[in-house]
């Protein structure tokens, strides 16, 4: 007898010996468990992915080293005002008094604030000290006065740095404009507060008479979209949750039929999600969007086992065996499988601790414990409590329901399911060929599918929005206001919500060749940057700020001429003077955006061209911090999102050969042990290679993207996989061994355990495949691609598993290595 066998017959023993000492164990440690329930924190958004990668350390960078920041620090927030004319006197009224009061309530920490109504009011009055006086000013100018302030601030270029392009100084009109926000916190403020106060600002937003906030009046900041991406989260599980609930009890209803039954399955369901979210408060994992799809990929595998084990134990009842005698049958069988099934999925999880994503590793660590947890819970609890239900309903007068197998005898189902064997007896190389030629033209097709990462990819579009705002409440969704962000972004300015790249020069800008070589970088700019009339790149640096200055001070400029030996407006010598100089005019709020305080780093800003494609501008900003003598790295948000992208593809690359490696290893050698025959181990893994192939095929061709949160799915796949081909071939090997033939081996296989793998499949498919109706598109599309993952995998175990063995059977039999080759004899020796 061998270690596993001797495994068995102990837990046979405790579970028809004992089975209320076992559900009193499993009662206890459920309560250790639940007392981890109180850890578990939050994390969701883009960010969670780019914590590593060098871009966005330097922008990082930025963030500490200067006074304004790429897309908008978590210390600052815009207000996006509209109206029929922003400069029109109401419209400018309206926003001073909005900054005003902004400004005024000491509990919202507003450090300042600006906008072009600022610019015009200090034309009128220069003396204006803050935002109400400046309100006032603007209130009580005549219109000349009102026309002449807006003509002398446009001509400083003030407004239309702050308007939408549709602004005409002749007609002084324009649609929308932009008031930002600088809040005085420290830099170890903790995202809570800064989401706490952004709400609040909304709120004061909102008190301004005129304004409506979300509508004409859009605060919107790093902590309002953390709040957001949070809020998708719930969203997603008040509106998703039910629905599970609703098909999963709908189906388990189908397949247990008996209420005792399905209650004690629903029981090991809700211990197993217990157990794991107990465990990732222990282990400080926090509850993430990739995290989201485990529990549905916790369900799928549960429900399997129970529907498994439930079935097999039916089927022996159904001879006249007794309680215990059956239950010991069924684990006997059932429990190298499940054992099998658990270890070939935990390494299709754990692969992804290869990957370079936090979340993605905490998706395969938090996903291979609940795997064994539900193991461990639908190998001893569930058999215990149906031994003890039984017991109990014997001595009462309890009515019997539904107690037969299904998909056993003449059903409707059992013929459906026979389609499989009837197809390994007419045309088994057939089929053999045409779903391995189907899933490898799935897999080469699919080698063109896209990978994406934004935060815009977290947000779902507007008409899913709209469609479920006519449902009642709770299940109606929070009004979010990044997508009217974005959308003001492309109509009203003409720019996408990050329409950037930039250049971090990691090194002493204080050289006299420094301020030459930052300007170098602007000339014979790439295509994708967009240009000046002098074609040079549109860009914004610590030269632009000298030249600007220059422009408007002629003792500034007096100096920038002295030190400007090339005679091309470019200080190349005495820079420090320079700089001494400009941080102390009225520019240095400006200059500090641009070069760091003690002028160690600084940054330069390219404007992309609009219709740009992202990765092109990337590559170009890559290809310049190389060309460059500068030590410059290149950043942004793009060049972060595109460098997501990159590893991505690796990763998920990376994981599918590790999770197929491991998974082929353990196969041979446990097949090898327990049966003698390790090639027979590795045939389970052909219907695994299709379903990848199909599952990878059928991305590109519903056009749903490689993302962060869907790559674990391509050795997830191989794990979902196997769960099906290892229970008809470990069926099929132990009715085989028996002594039947082939075909009628296949019979008894697809009448037991057929039924149960349809009955999974659908209970799976349907819980799994309503994350369709997730807010979250990544979740969405994850959900998907679990369902079809799921489907292809039944199918290849029903339809292609009977003729491979088969075929297999009938010309590797022609070499030694058919079934008959020591696999009976293997089968003798263990004792069947």
């Amino acid at each position: 007898m061998t270690a596993a066998d001797r495994l068995i017959e102990e837990i046979d023993r405790v579970v028809t010996e004992r089975p209320l000492a076992v559900i009193a164990v499993f009662l206890l440690v459920t309560v250790v468990f639940a007392g981890g329930l109180t850890g578990i924190e939050t994390s969701a958004g883009a960010d969670q992915f780019t914590q590593d990668i060098p871009a966005q350390q330097a922008l990082d960078n930025i963030d500490e080293e200067f006074e304004t920041s790429i897309g908008g620090s978590p210390t600052s927030a815009q207000v996006i005002v509209s109206d029929d004319n922003v400069l029109s006197r109401d419209a400018l009224v309206r926003t001073l008094e909005t900054q005003h009061r902004l400004e005024s309530r000491s509990t919202l920490r507003v450090a300042s604030t600006s906008s072009h109504a600022d610019a015009i009011a200090r034309q009128l009055d220069p003396d204006a000290a803050n935002a109400a006086e400046r309100r006032d000013a603007v209130a009580e100018a005549t219109p000349a006065e009102l026309r002449t302030a807006i003509a002398d601030a446009d001509a400083t270029g003030a407004i239309a740095a702050q308007v939408s392009v549709d602004y005409n100084p002749t007609a002084q009109a324009a649609d929308t404009a932009i008031v930002g926000i600088t809040y005085d916190l420290p830099d170890a403020a903790t995202t809570t507060r800064v989401t706490e106060l952004q709400t609040r600002s909304v709120d004061v937003v909102d008190s301004v008479p005129g304004n409506v906030a979300g509508e004409n009046a859009i605060l919107f900041g790093d902590g309002v979209l953390q709040s957001e991406i949070t809020a998708l989260l719930t969203d997603t599980a008040i509106i998703v949750f039910p629905a599970a609930l609703i098909l999963i009890v709908g189906f388990l209803i189908f397949s247990y039929r008996d209420p005792f039954d399905m209650a004690i399955g629903i029981g090991a369901l809700l211990l197993s999600l217990l157990w794991t979210f107990g465990f990732m408060g222990y282990a400080g994992i926090p509850f993430s969007d990739s995290l989201v799809t485990v529990f549905p990929l916790l369900l799928a595998v549960g429900i399997d086992f129970g529907i498994h084990i439930v079935n097999r134990y039916r089927e022996e009842r159904a001879t006249g065996t007794g309680i215990e005698e059956s239950m010991r049958t069924t684990t006997d069988q059932l429990l190298i499988a499940f054992l099998l099934v658990t270890i070939t999925t935990v390494f299709s999880l754990v692969s992804n601790v290869v990957s370079p994503f936090d979340p993605n590793r905490d998706f395969g660590i938090v996903a291979a414990v609940g795997i064994t947890f539900t193991l461990v819970i639908f190998g001893v609890f569930l058999p215990a409590a149906k031994v003890l239900s039984d017991r109990w309903r014997k001595r009462l007068p309890i009515p019997e329901f539904g107690t037969s197998a299904l998909g056993a005898g003449g059903s409707r189902i059992a013929r459906v399911l026979h389609v499989g064997v009837d197809l390994s007896r007419i045309a088994p190389v057939a089929v053999v060929a045409l779903l391995l030629v189907g899933g490898a033209v799935g897999g080469a097709y699919g080698t063109g599918v896209n990978t994406e990462f934004s935060e815009e990819a977290f947000f779902p579009d507007q008409d899913r929005l709209e469609t479920y705002a006519n449902l009642p409440e709770p299940f109606a969704p929070t009004e979010y206001t990044f997508l009217d962000v974005l959308n003001i972004f492309e109509d009203e300015f003409e720019q996408s919500f990050v329409g950037s790249v930039t250049l971090y020069v990691d090194q002493s800008v204080r050289d006299d060749d420094a301020l030459e070589l930052i300007d170098r970088t602007t000339r014979n700019p790439p295509a994708t940057f967009a240009t000046t009339d002098k074609r040079r790149a549109q860009a914004t640096s610590v030269v632009t700020v000298i030249e600007d200055r220059a422009e408007r001070d002629p003792e500034f400029a007096a100096l920038v001429e002295r030190n400007d030996r090339l005679g091309n407006g470019v200080p190349d010598r005495n820079v420090d003077e320079v700089y001494d100089a400009l941080l102390d005019s009225s520019a240095e709020g400006q200059a500090r955006g641009y070069v760091a305080a003690d002028r160690g780093s600084a940054r330069i800003d390219y404007t992309i061209r609009p219709g740009v494609d992202n990765s092109e501008a990337v590559a170009d900003v890559r290809d310049l911090a190389e060309r460059t003598p500068l030590e410059a790295v290149p950043t942004g948000s793009l060049v972060v999102n595109e460098a997501v992208i990159d590893l991505l593809t690796e990763s998920a690359i990376r994981s599918l050969f590790a999770a197929f490696g491991l998974t082929a290893l353990f196969l041979a050698l446990s097949y090898a042990y327990l049966e003698g025959k390790a090639v027979y181990g590795l045939l389970n893994l052909v219907p695994v290679l299709v379903t990848v192939g199909l599952l990878v095929g059928s991305m590109r061709l519903f056009e749903i993207p490689l993302t962060p949160i869907n790559a674990p799915i391509l050795s997830v796949s191989i794990g979902l996989g196997v769960d099906y081909t290892v229970h008809f071939v470990h069926r099929f090997v132990d009715e085989y061994q028996e002594g039947l033939p082939i075909d009628e081996a296949l019979d008894v296989t697809i009448a037991g355990t057929g039924g149960a793998l349809t009955g999974s499949m659908l209970t799976t498919v349907s819980g799994l495949g309503v994350l369709w109706l997730a807010v979250i598109p990544l979740l969405r599309d994850f959900g998907v691609l679990l369902a079809l993952g799921v489907f292809y995998a039944y199918l290849c175990s029903i339809l292609l598993v009977p003729s491979l063995v088969v075929v297999w059977d009938r010309y590797a039999g022609l070499v030694g290595l058919g079934l008959d080759d020591g696999l009976r004899e293997s089968g003798a020796e263990s004792g069947r």
